[in-house]
């Protein structure tokens, strides 16, 4: 049992990093989560906290709940989105990368699988294999029987098994690949990118409307290749350095002092099959500090 402001604050900082994860799992976005843990933050101030058994089990509620209502209505706005519409990119600890399957759920590329589910599927199974909570805190998260949230999550994870990277790669030889990624877009080498990509590897960009950016997917090895090596990225005012973006190797391309694109890799069996390139200001605000992901 709770009682109390002070423990009530106490409670929610205990679990406020948590409570983002699982917000952020849900949304693939960094604002909309921090928006949902304020609204999870009035509901559980106003909370009788002498009922509460569980505080952690309480919150999560919450927020799925919260979460789960801002996900039906960004649908609706991301089918308006100018371009591909791709997850914020977030600066992530050495301590995600550690947890390989917790740093397979934050990347960009399982984001982007999370996307083609149902929001209920997606809450789901994000709060089953990602947060390991049992199938009666679920029900109670998503307002469906226990019976009926065990076949969401059975068909949502035949789902994402189709759609997940093939293959696991390390994160030594994914550091490997990134720098040779890396030194093939600095000195425009087309064979070089031919050599780490896959023959169906996708190129998406997200500009939000804001940022050039390409509008569609392209396709292919030779025309990502060839879209890579007309980079700007040789020029004197910009850098390409590396970092760790949702628990994996990425790369930032700084222009002015500033963050001005975000490229996150998605691997299959060793090579490149997918490049997620954001430019669209609006979604790096976040790519200032680390962001605190924990489950």
């Amino acid at each position: 049992m709770l009682s109390g402001h002070g423990t009530a604050v106490d409670a929610f900082v205990t679990y406020r990093n948590l409570l983002f994860t699982v917000a952020y799992e849900l949304l693939g976005s960094a604002a909309d989560a921090e928006d949902v843990l304020q609204e999870t933050w009035l509901r559980w101030a106003d909370a009788d906290l002498a009922t509460v058994r569980d505080p952690r089990a309480y919150l999560v509620r919450i927020t799925t709940r919260q979460a789960l209502n801002r996900l039906r209505a960004v649908g609706r706005r991301r089918e308006s989105y100018v371009g591909s519409w791709l997850p914020e990119p977030l600066l992530t600890a050495p301590d995600v990368a550690d947890d390989v399957e917790f740093a397979e759920s934050v990347s960009m590329a399982m984001l982007l699988v999370l996307e083609t589910l149902a929001p209920t599927e997606r809450a789901v199974f994000v709060l089953r294999e990602v947060f390991a909570l049992d199938y009666d805190e679920i029900a109670g998260a998503v307002d469906k029987s226990p019976a009926a949230v065990r076949q969401i999550a059975h068909r949502a994870r035949a789902h994402v098994a189709a759609r997940r990277p093939r293959g696991a790669i390390s994160p030594a030889d994914s550091r490997r690949a990134l720098d040779a990624f890396r030194r093939a877009v600095e000195t425009g080498d087309v064979q070089g990118l031919l050599d780490v990509l896959a023959p169906d590897v996708v190129f998406l960009g997200d500009g939000g409307g804001i940022r050039q950016a390409v509008l569609r997917p392209v396709a292919g090895a030779d025309r990502v290749a060839r879209l890579l090596a007309s980079t700007p990225a040789r020029a004197a005012a910009m850098s390409l350095r590396p970092a760790q973006v949702n628990g994996h190797p990425a790369l930032l391309f700084h222009l002015d002092g500033g963050i001005d694109t975000v490229i996150a890799l998605r691997f299959d069996e060793g090579l490149i099959t997918a490049i997620y390139a954001v430019r669209n200001p609006e979604k790096l605000s976040h790519m200032r500090r680390e962001a605190g992901l924990r489950r």
